[in-house]
């Protein structure tokens, strides 16, 4: 009799997202008036060795046109009969100089519509071990590794009325970084943690942004 060879934490994790990933019934939202554009949520660790995943956060760069220094997840508007997983591949190695083959996209979460006038698509990928990064000046200020932990704050989510909207505006308290994301990052965050970590249908795509992000 052979004993196999026990799973580890990172590959039960894996495995884990995989298949609440695969039982969502995600919303694509269809409307011509919306550019179509992905981002990446990526989870991945910065040691042979680690046993908790980390999530890939950026500080879009302050000289941008658009939402300088606002924190993202690596992404952009997706090009002509590109799908958002390429699109979601492509951004993330201009981004961080972080290249993965489409065997490591887990899965696709809901369209976020934004108020900048993209809908977005968050594409789920499995990064592993990621021993450097080399952000883009050009678009990245600055790139962070967040304990996937951080998603778990008490805090979270936060809502928030503002007199703009009958919506509530959500954000998320990262910890490690002492920081607030606002909407439309912190939406796909939190669906990102109900739905690929918890197996949860959580939906976000009515949930508000800052005016801030509304440009």
């Amino acid at each position: 009799m052979t004993n196999s060879k026990p799973s580890s934490p990172l590959s039960e994790l894996r495995e884990r997202m995989t298949s609440n990933l695969r039982n969502f019934e995600r919303v694509a939202v269809d409307d011509p008036e919306l550019r179509r554009a992905a981002v990446a949520i990526v989870v991945a660790t910065s040691s042979a060795d680690s046993i908790a995943g980390d999530f890939l956060i950026t500080r879009r760069g302050g000289h941008m046109r658009r939402h300088r220094g606002q924190w993202a997840l690596p992404g952009g508007r997706t090009d002509d009969k590109e799908s958002a997983t390429q699109t979601a591949r492509r951004e993330l190695a201009e981004e961080l100089g972080v290249d993965l083959p489409e065997n490591k996209v887990l899965g696709i979460l809901d369209d976020f519509p934004t108020r900048s006038g993209f809908a977005v698509t968050p594409v789920v990928i499995w990064g592993g071990h990621i021993d450097v990064l080399r952000p883009d000046p050009e678009e990245v200020e600055a790139v962070y590794r967040v304990p996937l932990s951080d998603l778990e704050h008490e805090t979270n989510p936060l809502l928030e009325r503002i007199p703009q909207s009958d919506r509530p505006v959500l954000s998320m308290h990262i910890e490690s970084l002492s920081q607030t994301v606002y909407a439309p990052t912190a939406a796909m965050l939190y669906q990102f943690s109900e739905v690929a970590l918890h197996g949860r249908g959580t939906r976000v795509a009515d949930y508000e942004q800052p005016v801030f992000a509304w440009r």
